[in-house]
């Protein structure tokens, strides 16, 4: 079922103002780029987005929780088989964590395989005495300081079509071909994880998984035809953000004849761009895939239902996820309101907590970063607005990595200001490291079981 009418084509958001578009320097290059793209084959398919829909509507409906998580921005120069399968490990580990401590279904969705653009509070940052363009992501420009890396080329697009193409193809062969399977489960567990606290924690956890597993077993339930227990659904996502790249990778669906973006199953449209007025919300509201929009502490429950009747005018569940990302000193004070609007106006959304972009800030060695207790403090005072309003908090949007830094502060390890430079590898914003990811996992199963 089409979201708009028959007038919406993938080219209509042109005629709205675009916001935090990069100033290609060839326009005819961008047009060649945008119709090489527009040959190739869909990287997901809109069957898979339907099923996406119907699992978020049962997150909708308090049935089920969304974990959605994956990194700041993806790198072309961090891409390995390796990479991808401890990021994998990571949204296992949680996710069996939030399952067994919370009894509920998670639904996975990763910040992966196109999450290559970052949106920027300026155009320009200084370096030295020089004023270079801001580094908007590697399908944009290079991170490198110089003048002629962060020239936007468009031909990154391409690059960016491929790498993210390699890691869905790696991605679903790690989780429908075994990786995934229940009784790997201690497989999960990296080795700089299993010593710590978590770690540890962890393992008895596992361990009450596999017991749990041979009982039924035991009992003459035959697991080997149970598909859930060998291989697990796990979406893609990133933000929408490049509309040149989002609209060549929209394609007609055959079955139903509705237009879907086929370079993820589920976008977003980020605080910087959710204007109503503006392209991106132009450009979204004709795809049908699940759509997602971040709502910073200037959203005003006005603006969340003028968005919610914009992207869902049908009320369809499953299709639109407001992400709220208020900020842990605030979010109690400005979530409640707007949950009541959209409650009162019944509008059918999925609730979720991004913990992590309104929690930033400027160390003394002048490194971004978080704090994990601010993180957590955010996600409490979510899970308690909802509990107020009456209103089910359904998922959490996280950025982490796999791999063993220090770049947000605090967790059980207590990282500290003066270890921020020893293992900062992010392109952009701080991320969890997989220690700080398993005990915030921890931390929500209890939340999720008092809600």
């Amino acid at each position: 079922m089409a979201v708009t009418g028959s007038t919406w084509s993938p080219s209509s958001w042109r005629t709205y103002a675009a916001a935090q578009q990069p100033e290609w320097p060839s326009a005819e290059r961008v047009e060649a780029v945008r119709a090489q793209l527009a040959a190739m084959p869909p990287l997901v398919f809109a069957g898979e987005a339907r099923a996406l829909s119907e699992a978020l509507a049962k997150v909708g409906e308090g049935g089920a929780f969304l974990l959605q998580a994956g990194d700041c921005v993806e790198s072309f120069y961090e891409f390995s088989a390796i990479a991808i399968r401890e990021k994998l490990k990571i949204m296992l580990q949680m996710a069996a964590v939030l399952t067994y401590g919370a009894t509920l279904p998670v639904v996975k969705v990763g910040r992966i395989a196109g999450q290559f653009v970052k949106p920027r509070s300026s155009p320009l940052e200084r370096v030295g005495d020089e004023e270079i363009p801001s580094f908007r992501g590697h399908m944009v420009n290079g991170d490198a300081p110089t003048r002629e890396a962060r020239r936007p080329d468009p031909d990154r697009m391409l690059q960016g079509y491929h790498q993210s193409a390699a890691t869905l193809n790696l991605v679903r062969a790690f989780t429908k071909g075994g990786f995934a399977d229940l009784n790997q489960v201690h497989m999960w567990n990296q080795e700089f994880v299993a010593s710590s606290p978590q770690g540890r924690r962890y393992e008895q956890l596992a361990s009450e998984i596999e017991r749990a597993l041979r009982f039924m077993a035991a009992c003459g339930i035959d697991l080997r035809d149970e598909p859930q227990l060998h291989q697990v659904d796990y979406w893609t996502s990133h933000e929408g953000l490049l509309l040149e790249y989002e609209e060549a990778l929209t394609r007609r669906d055959s079955l139903t004849g509705d237009w879907y973006d086929c370079s993820a199953h589920m976008l977003w449209i980020g605080e910087r761009t959710r204007q109503p007025d503006g392209a991106h919300v132009g450009f979204f509201a004709g795809v049908n895939n699940p759509i997602g929009v971040k709502l910073g502490p200037t959203a005003t429950p006005e603006e969340a239902l003028e968005l919610c009747e914009r992207l869902n005018p049908q009320r369809l569940s499953g299709r639109l996820t407001l992400i709220t990302r208020m900020g842990s000193e605030r979010v109690f004070e400005l979530l409640p309101p707007i949950l009541r609007a959209v409650r009162e106006a019944e509008q059918p959304v999925v609730w979720v907590c991004d913990p992590m972009h309104a929690n930033v800030f400027t160390s003394s060695s002048g490194r971004k970063t978080r704090h994990f207790d601010r993180v957590l403090g955010e996600i409490e005072g979510f899970f308690a607005a909802h509990r107020q309003a009456g209103t089910w908090p359904g998922g959490v949007h996280l950025e982490f990595t796999g791999d063993d830094v220090t770049e947000c502060l605090g967790g059980s390890e207590d990282v500290q200001e003066a270890q921020l430079d020893s293992r900062y590898m992010s392109l952009c914003d701080p991320r969890l490291n997989a220690r700080q990811s398993l005990d915030l996992a921890f931390r929500i199963a209890e939340l999720m079981r008092s809600a």
